[in-house]
């Protein structure tokens, strides 16, 4: 899956790292490839991204393979990362005049031999040859729209791209979700915006909106996702629904399964690292 949307500011970092969590603590094995130079979704998860650690950079331009930048995640099991390091802000213009310079990310993903139930991919808020690369990777777009005014400013650019991409170089490419992030229900602003993108999706856009959270915003900092900072709040229980509601719509019609939170309540209560306790 690729987690993409050029704006900037929309929650993709984000979702990526709490719907990985969630996924992951749902029993899946999930990897997230951090394809943005800031990094941000490898402080997340609590992974070291300074400039001398294996990244993501070193698969795309010197062909590594995927499993020597792969770490697992402490805070979640389950969970791997592919971080990002600042080398990548180079990347677009080395991986210019390498051969099949669009498809890397793609053979380093097939050539991972470790199981895996889902990849979700983490873009840089622009369109060049880094988010191509993802693109070309991925089965599924998943776009965050953020419930502010402007919400679909720029999408059509980037629905042009996958059209694209799915056209020329990846033919199964499609976007299958869309998540409303950022929801204020006290506002008209934001119901006005939800209804605008759920008229204009339909049925890609999920039932389950993340509400805009204190807690989504201070998880990062202490290098963890929100799903193991505070598994109580709105935003974490928001999250796990929302993974559970695109897990569900991957399979087929005729098999029912049942969810079960316990489950999920005890891989938490097993996770040592939760600084959740004691933060009120």
């Amino acid at each position: 899956m690729v987690v993409a949307n050029q704006k900037g500011g929309v929650g993709k970092t984000t979702t990526t790292v709490n719907l990985a969590a969630s996924l992951a603590l749902h029993g899946n094995r999930v990897l997230v490839v951090d394809l943005d130079p800031q990094g941000n979704a490898s402080t997340a998860l609590g992974i070291d991204h300074h400039a001398e650690v294996p990244s993501i950079y070193d698969v795309l331009v010197e062909s590594k393979p995927l499993s020597d930048v792969v770490v697992p995640v402490a805070d979640v099991e389950g969970l791997f990362c592919a971080p990002a390091t600042i080398d990548l802000a180079g990347a677009e213009i080395e991986l210019v005049s390498l051969v099949a310079r669009e498809s890397r990310l793609q053979r380093a993903i097939e050539g991972y031999e470790q199981p895996l139930d889902y990849v979700l991919i983490d873009c840089p808020p622009s369109l060049g040859l880094l988010t191509v690369n993802a693109l070309v990777a991925g089965a599924e777009v998943v776009i965050p729209i953020q419930c502010e005014y402007y919400a679909l400013e720029g999408l059509g650019q980037l629905l042009k791209n996958v059209d694209l991409v799915r056209a020329h170089l990846n033919p199964q490419l499609h976007v299958s979700t869309i998540l409303l992030t950022m929801y204020d229900g006290r506002t008209r602003l934001a119901a006005q915006v939800a209804e605008e993108v759920r008229t204009h999706f339909g049925k890609e856009v999920l039932r389950t909106s993340i509400p805009r959270s204190v807690r989504i915003s201070e998880a990062p900092s202490y290098g963890q996702t929100v799903l193991t900072y505070d598994p109580g709040s709105s935003g974490a229980l928001s999250y796990l629904e929302a993974a559970r509601e695109m897990a569900l719509r991957g399979l087929p019609a005729n098999v029912a399964v049942e969810y079960d939170p316990e489950h999920v309540e005890q891989r938490q209560e097993h996770n040592p690292h939760s600084m959740s306790e004691g933060i009120q």
